[in-house]
């Protein structure tokens, strides 16, 4: 198979698990006769110092003539008071490539579980995926202002946007367990009492799914007291990167988790769900399981399974040989930590299973 990969290394530790990605891409490509070519673009806080904007348009073109798009981080301090941030370019290339989808899995491994800040008899087993509507709400919406004295955001959804991102979340519950949970706070806001609605009345023509309704600070406490009652989550926007970032540390870091945003009619993007750590930068100790594992959920759409499979199962047998890096306790290296991964896939060819 012949993919085209449109790269985004972005900032902070970026250029790094980008690095990872790409030689974890190029020894698959060998092992399994592919081939991968990948177009590397200014985006985000150093797209902003060489071009005055976060996302410039040959950037924008390249992903939109792409196959999928690989995203690293984008961010930082030395951006926060320019007149765009970095944050921005993210934001319209979701508009862009009309990702409406974010997919968030969340999956504790046994041997690390003692890793996680809950007890261990709360974590083991648990997985679920956090379904995050991408394009509406809050981040989006008009008119939105400051001012010295006063500050405006609004947040309104379309039954359009509810209803696309519903049905996918029934469609990935079909797959799992057969549970879907509803989060909103439809005690308090008129588009959440919307978006209850709307899920009710598509729950009728799925009637195999279990449906509940949970408001989200319920559901941020849920995830920490009995993260196992969990299957699929759709949420809305802001709810959905804040619930997803609290979960992700039931697995022990934030740099576990992978992500994958959906287009409606174009690439998808590919991106782990932690920021740039620009306190880390440059100094090889990035953990990149989450680039990694958001490369296998790419394979993975293109009907990939081995190709992803010989990933999960490398990056699992490397930590389970104690390779951690300094976020989960250990001192492996960023480049240590992908020759380990890259040496099982090897094996895993070698091992007969590819062929």
């Amino acid at each position: 198979m012949n993919v085209n990969i449109a790269c985004l290394k972005g900032d902070g530790i970026g250029p790094e698990i980008m690095a990872s990605a790409i030689e974890v891409l190029n020894k698959i490509a060998e092992t399994f006769h592919h081939q991968f070519t990948f177009t590397h673009n200014l985006f985000g806080g150093h797209a902003i110092d060489e071009t005055g904007t976060a996302l410039p348009n040959d950037t924008l073109q390249n992903c939109l003539a792409a196959d999928a798009v690989l995203l690293a981080a984008v961010g930082g301090p030395k951006w926060d008071h320019g007149i765009e941030r970095p944050e921005s370019g993210l934001l319209r290339l979701r508009k862009e490539l009309n990702l409406f989808a974010n997919i968030r899995p969340v999956d504790v491994y046994d041997k690390l579980i003692n890793y996680s800040p809950l007890k261990s008899d709360r974590v083991k087993d648990v997985s679920f995926v956090v379904v995050r509507e991408l394009t509406g709400g809050i981040y989006f919406s008009e008119p939105r202002f400051h001012t010295e004295n006063e500050a405006t955001d609004t947040l309104s959804y379309s039954r359009k946007e509810i209803e696309r991102i519903v049905e996918y979340a029934f469609s990935l519950a079909k797959t799992r367990k057969g549970k879907l949970t509803s989060v909103d706070k439809a005690n308090v806001l008129e588009s959440s009492k919307l978006w209850r609605k709307i899920v009710n009345e598509i729950s009728k023509k799925h009637p195999e799914v279990e449906v509940e309704h949970v408001l989200v600070d319920a559901a941020a406490m849920e995830i920490i007291r009995n993260p196992r009652r969990f299957d699929v989550i759709v949420t809305e926007n802001l709810f959905g990167d804040i619930l997803s970032d609290e979960a992700s540390m039931i697995t022990g870091s934030l740099g576990m988790l992978p992500s994958a945003s959906r287009s409606g009619n174009g690439p998808s993007l590919y991106e782990p769900i932690h920021g740039s750590a620009p306190d880390i930068a440059g100094l090889n100790m990035a953990n990149p399981i989450a680039m990694l594992k958001s490369v296998s959920m790419m394979l993975r759409d293109f009907n990939l399974l081995e190709e992803s499979n010989s990933i999960e199962s490398a990056i699992v047998k490397t930590f389970n040989n104690g390779y951690l890096t300094s976020d989960l306790g250990g001192d492996t290296t960023t480049t240590e930590f992908t020759k380990h991964v890259i040496s099982h896939i090897e094996a895993f060819a070698v091992g007969g299973v590819n062929r």
